[in-house]
């Protein structure tokens, strides 16, 4: 079984139904699933986006606010929701960390990746908010990176649906499902689920990608323990 992994999940995947902010709901429930990784003995270390508090490619479109400007926005929404979910991992009875490639000390750790392997050790989950502290950087790219860094086996995108299709399945119901596929593939495809520099550095470091449905209750254990047939890989 893999022992250290770390999971992604989107800014928006936090935002419920109502499309921005944050749903505490959801919150808890993501948290229930990481402490089911943590009870089995699992390191994980989490990214999460901020796109339900603010994009940056968005709040820069109409020229108002620099793109770089607009994308440190995007870092702040990230730490945003490591905050909350420290919050809810602690409130599980877990011990949480949370590390931010920007600098501020009153809220989170500075991310020292020594200091987050031994967080990992510990039994701590760590979040790594801020993405890379870089613009033009997705946070799947900072995901990738902290991945590599803190050498996990896998990195996990946990999304809504169950893997990577040939063709969009919400509009092609005969869509098939790929369950593998090489880098070189998802590259020259453009796969809308991670973004083509993530997975450059991923290939460059030999890192599987498996995409998987968050909304699936034991899924993200089930694939770590070595089922994998309700997502698909990239490797």
């Amino acid at each position: 079984m893999n022992k250290r992994v770390l999971v992604k999940f989107s800014g928006e995947a936090l935002a419920g139904a109502e499309g921005y902010g944050i749903d505490t709901q959801i919150l808890d429930y993501i948290a229930e699933e990481i402490k089911s990784l943590v009870e089995n003995g699992i390191e994980v270390g989490i990214v999460i986006g901020g796109g339900n508090i603010i994009r940056g490619v968005a709040a820069a479109a109409d020229g108002v606010i620099k793109r770089t400007s607009a994308d440190y926005m995007g870092m702040l929404g990230t730490v945003i929701n490591g905050i909350a979910m420290q919050e809810a991992l602690e409130y599980k009875g877990l011990s949480a960390r949370l590390q931010t490639a920007i600098k501020m000390e009153q809220i989170a750790e500075p991310f020292i990746v020594r200091k987050a392997m031994r967080h990992l050790e510990k039994g701590r989950v760590v979040i790594f908010g801020a993405g890379t502290g870089n613009p033009y950087f997705t946070t799947d790219t900072g995901a990738t990176l902290r991945a590599t860094e803190i050498g996990a086996s896998m990195l996990i995108k946990a999304t809504k649906v169950d893997g990577v299709y040939d063709r969009d399945p919400m509009k092609y119901p005969d869509a098939k499902k790929l369950e593998t596929l090489s880098y070189d593939r998802a590259l020259e495809d453009h796969i809308r689920v991670m973004d083509d520099t993530a997975i450059a550095l991923a290939k460059d470091n030999k890192l599987p990608i498996v995409i998987a449905n968050m909304n699936e209750k034991g899924n993200l254990l089930k694939i770590i323990q070595g089922d994998y047939s309700r997502c698909s890989i990239v490797r």
